[in-house]
């Protein structure tokens, strides 16, 4: 997002998490140091400077760290690092995934692989469109990563609620999300948990337009030889540009939303632990025997 969009969209996502009963913890690197939740200032020098930032997936972290840059992590680099801080539940606007043809470049996102060995709970909106979600999900149950949607059958694709991929599973509460994380980390399978969240109704209109805008610019793309980690950022200044603004607005509905259901989800998986430490760590199957 261009400054000072992003920064109002940083503080007002945290204010819905609050108000939703968790605790925000944004999550940047600042002159080589992680920061778990930062400061007001802190979040407008990450703002201010935007692209010029260094997007940082896990690979680039010790690099990032050595020689004391700015950095602003995906999904990848923000699951390791929450996970580091004993963070269970983290929210995103959308995860990477396999990209189109990436059966022959190999260009496959770190986020799915980090899903599958870290025990953590990704909330989104599915997958961009650009992707390839039927393979996206097919690397997803490679790695043992639970997937859900939530509210629907059908797995969202960020904009759009239909990607024409029916999820593996489905929840409708926060509260049975909450379960299933906390079945994901007692059973210690050490892969995480990816919850899809479809984009809100008052925003699924101007997802559509979004969504025609989306494919002109991957096209425009692969056109210019756009590859890599150029990609993402390209085609979301392009689609900005050819909506008038209004993917802007459809992606700000967009993690508003993921930040509400995701505060949710985190505040019902702490109530649910607080009860669990009460009944003893016996598992409910055993507990109706004993």
């Amino acid at each position: 997002m261009p400054w000072p969009d992003n920064l109002k969209t940083a503080l007002e996502v945290e204010a819905v998490v609050r108000e939703s009963g968790a605790v925000p913890a944004t999550i940047a690197i600042i002159a080589g140091v992680p920061h778990i939740g930062m400061e007001r200032q802190q979040l407008e020098h990450i703002a201010k400077r935007g692209l010029a930032v260094q997007k940082v997936s896990r690979r680039d972290l010790p690099v990032v760290l050595a020689k004391r840059l700015d950095g602003a992590t995906t999904v990848s680099a923000t699951a390791a690092l929450a996970a580091l801080a004993g963070i269970h539940v983290f929210v995103t606007g959308g995860i990477g995934g396999v990209h189109r043809g990436g059966e022959v470049t190999m260009d496959v996102s770190a986020d799915l692989v980090e899903l599958g060995r870290t025990p953590i709970a990704v909330v989104c909106a599915g997958a961009k469109s650009i992707l390839d979600i039927p393979r996206t999900l097919e690397v997803l149950e490679t790695w043992g990563v639970a997937v859900a949607a939530y509210g629907t059958d059908e797995f969202p694709a960020f904009f759009t609620p239909r990607s024409g991929c029916r999820a593996p599973a489905r929840v409708d509460t926060a509260a049975e999300a909450a379960s299933m994380l906390g079945c994901v980390r007692r059973l210690g399978l050490g892969s995480g948990m990816l919850l899809a969240v479809p984009i809100p109704a008052a925003a699924a209109a101007e997802g559509e337009v979004v969504e025609a805008a989306t494919r002109a610019a991957l096209a425009e793309a692969e056109a210019r030889g756009v590859k890599g980690n150029e990609v993402t950022p390209f085609l979301l200044e392009r689609v900005r540009s050819l909506t008038g603004g209004r993917s802007l607005a459809a992606n700000i509905l967009l993690v508003k939303n993921n930040a509400r259901v995701g505060a949710a989800v985190a505040a019902a998986y702490a109530e649910q632990q607080q009860q669990q430490g009460e009944r003893g760590a016996v598992p409910a199957g055993l507990r109706s025997k004993l």
